[in-house]
């Protein structure tokens, strides 16, 4: 899952390689090599599959192009997966990806990500794009004339290697084993599957815990395109009490790595250890389906509470590095939209008080111009 990618150095290009091999742009969902080319890299994430990619489409409009030294008539060597995003309100931007937690560049050479990385250089300049945004799980720096800047994450994996008594011997005993055996003698239940009916139970559980938190939700469209778009490998977990659905989540399976993507509650129960049984049946039949990692995802850097929940599984904890290169430096992530503490406070107040069936409609114009 890591990267040996070494930092760039625009004046090191080796020219004779630079004569042999250019770039190309090409589209991955009108590509037939790019799954057959995602299957094979072993860094490929469920960000990058066809399924991610035409859910960013179909919901929000964003382009997916990738950037690659393969000719058409090659098989595929190496890419970076972009979005086009242009909005009048976060500007004109290429992302890898939104709404991602990570994109890694699939590219195994320096000399490779070199001409790639010059080549998406000439692309901000030429067309005046506000910046270029890329999200590795690895951090690596590009030496360039373009303003650079950076923001970082928690990043939490799970790895399921060990026996699942030891992985269970291995989460904090009082604050995650006690929460799971709570919610059993609680009689909580367990419903999955990739149904309507679950997606409805997870998206007004979504919807209330936006609310609490002073934000907006994504659209329902969005989770239908990912649940269309992933079919089985997408499943909606919900726990409930006495029949009634007190915390949900999503996670998506691929190759190798379960990715916990999106979690609510009903707060009122929150004591109850619904989330903690939720993810503990994920983690179990991560296991039993033969998978290495459970992707817990990333977390923002001030999110400390959440950051602890997550070390409490006995997850790795590790740093996210966003990389900006761009003069733009006006923020796109959700919780940073607004440009002062009293906007912020004030905006946050107003989407609390707001009707909950409101508040979707304010998702779906608001998340086409974040991610």
């Amino acid at each position: 899952m890591t990267s040996d990618i070494p930092s760039l150095d625009f004046a090191d290009l080796q020219q004779s390689y630079c004569e042999t091999k250019v770039s190309h742009c090409i589209e991955p969902l009108k590509d037939s090599r790019w799954e057959t080319f995602l299957a094979k890299h072993p860094r490929a994430s469920v960000f990058h599959s066809s399924p991610w990619l035409k859910a960013l489409s179909r919901t929000y409009g964003f382009q997916p192009i990738a950037y690659t030294t393969s000719s058409t008539g090659q098989d595929l060597e190496n890419a970076i997966v972009l979005c086009r995003v242009e909005s009048w309100l976060t500007g004109r931007r290429l992302v890898s990806l939104p709404f991602s937690d990570h994109c890694e560049p699939l590219i195994d050479t320096i000399e490779d990500l070199d001409i790639l990385i010059v080549a998406l250089e000439q692309k901000v300049k030429q067309e005046r794009w506000s910046y270029l945004e890329i999200r590795p799980l690895e951090h690596f720096e590009m030496i360039t004339p373009i303003p650079h800047t950076a923001v970082t994450y928690a990043f939490h994996q799970l790895d399921l290697e060990p026996n699942i008594g030891t992985i269970f011997n291995n989460f904090h005993q009082s604050c995650t084993q006690r929460k799971i055996r709570r919610a059993e003698r609680e009689g909580l239940t367990y419903r999955e599957g990739s149904t309507k009916a679950l997606l409805d139970d997870f998206f007004r559980l979504f919807t209330l815990s936006r609310k609490r938190q002073g934000l907006a939700p994504q659209s329902k469209t969005w989770f239908a395109n990912l649940m269309e778009g992933f079919g089985e490998a997408l499943k909606v977990r919900v726990a409930l009490k006495d029949g009634q659905p007190i915390a949900a989540m999503i996670t998506i399976r691929h190759k190798d790595t379960l990715t916990y993507k999106y979690g609510c509650s009903d707060s009122r129960f929150n004591n109850l250890g619904s989330m903690h049984l939720l993810y503990w049946n994920a983690i179990q039949e991560a296991k039993a389906a033969g998978l290495r990692w459970l992707d817990f995802g990333r977390t923002d850097a001030d999110q400390h509470g959440l950051i602890t929940f997550k070390n409490r599984w006995g997850a790795t904890e590790s740093v996210l590095t966003y990389s900006r290169y761009g003069a733009a430096e006006k923020s796109t992530h959700i919780f940073d939209l607004y440009s002062s503490k009293w906007k912020s406070r004030v905006a946050k107040y107003m989407l609390k008080h707001i009707s909950p069936a409101v508040l979707p409609m304010i998702g779906q114009i608001l998340y086409q111009h974040i991610g």
